[in-house]
């Protein structure tokens, strides 16, 4: 466990071994998403990219990944 300070402004400076664990210091458009959970807050790390540089195959598994969770979620909510 790190402890990192908070400016007034909110912003935090992540230490440099998280950044290159995370592989951040390597990401041409580095981010992170953050998620408030159970009382605290879940950082990711993430990246920003144009659609063009995804894979067609990358976005074609995506979209049957998102038609097979409408799929179940509709098969189970017609069950009810």
């Amino acid at each position: 466990m790190t402890a990192i300070s908070i400016s007034k402004r909110g912003t935090i400076t992540l230490p440099p071994e998280i950044r290159r664990a995370l592989g951040l210091d390597l990401a041409k458009n580095p981010m992170m998403l953050v998620e408030m959970r159970s009382g605290g807050v879940f950082l990711q790390a993430a990246e920003a990219m144009p659609v063009r540089d995804i894979p067609i195959e990358t976005i074609n598994e995506w979209i049957a990944e998102d038609e097979r969770g409408a799929e179940a979620f509709w098969g189970k909510a017609g069950k009810a």
